[in-house]
């Protein structure tokens, strides 16, 4: 089943908007005050909804999208941002990215909202945000790990019952193949389902890619129910127990999602 917000781009624009208006930004308030003057950047800003509640507060936006009909829809819902200078817009890699002669200056925040997961080469990316920070820079990320119920985005899949099976991307991959043609999956949809299951990260994973970077963790938060299920599922947002956090591996099982605030160690 692919959710109505999938379709519906206001809609999605409004959810990413209310998550950050409401979850993320209080999360970083714990460690930089979101405020006018503050730079910022997100990387994969699909309509800009997230980048919406930053400009609400002041703060100069840049949006880096590779999809040109996302970044068409970022402009129009953006249009009075854009004309205030609060926000730019770039369709580029940011490996492609000249950062000293195609960008006035770095960014004190860099957001990466349901990213990393889709990433192959998940150190040399994060390797490369260094280079758009200033000192004392932050990148903030959100990512569902991949072994939780729903780690595979196999809700996007065509088939209603295997859009609301939990767990089964878990299995090997030959298996995981299998198993979606004999449900009647296009090459196309398992193609996708493929590389989420090729790129998928675990919150072990993440924190070892982050530290062999060179980063530190400044904040966490990881969540039983995520709070972008307030939108899909109708469940309040809830953190998760933190017997259950503190416990490697088997809490991946039972995380909807988590929230990363990263900083250069000095």
């Amino acid at each position: 089943m692919a959710f109505e917000f999938h379709k519906d781009k206001e809609r999605y624009f409004r959810m990413q908007h209310e998550t950050t208006r409401d979850y993320i930004i209080p999360f970083l308030e714990t460690k930089i005050k979101v405020s006018a003057g503050l730079r910022i950047l997100e990387i994969g800003c699909a309509e800009a909804g997230v980048l919406k509640a930053f400009t609400d507060k002041g703060c100069t936006c840049l949006g880096i999208e590779l999809a040109s009909n996302r970044l068409e829809t970022a402009r129009y819902f953006m249009k009075d941002e854009m004309e205030k200078g609060l926000i730019t817009f770039m369709d580029k890699d940011i490996h492609d990215v000249d950062v000293e002669n195609e960008l006035d200056e770095k960014f004190d925040l860099v957001i990466l909202k349901d990213v990393i997961e889709h990433i192959h080469d998940q150190r040399s990316f994060v390797m490369r945000l260094r280079d758009f920070l200033k000192d004392g820079g932050m990148i903030f990320y959100a990512f569902p790990p991949w072994y939780m119920p729903f780690g595979g985005h196999q809700q996007v899949a065509k088939n209603k019952f295997l859009s609301k099976l939990p767990y089964y991307h878990l299995l090997p991959l030959p298996l995981y193949k299998a198993f979606l043609r004999s449900f009647g999956e296009t090459k196309e949809k398992i193609a996708n389902l493929v590389e989420i299951k090729e790129t998928g990260i675990s919150i072990e994973r993440f924190e070892r890619v982050v530290r062999d970077a060179n980063f530190e963790i400044a904040g966490k938060q990881h969540y039983l129910f995520n709070p972008i299920y307030k939108f899909k599922f109708g469940l309040q947002p809830k953190k998760q127990y933190g017997f259950i956090s503190s416990i490697p591996f088997i809490r991946n099982f039972f995380t909807t999602g988590v929230y990363y605030l990263t900083m250069l160690k000095r």
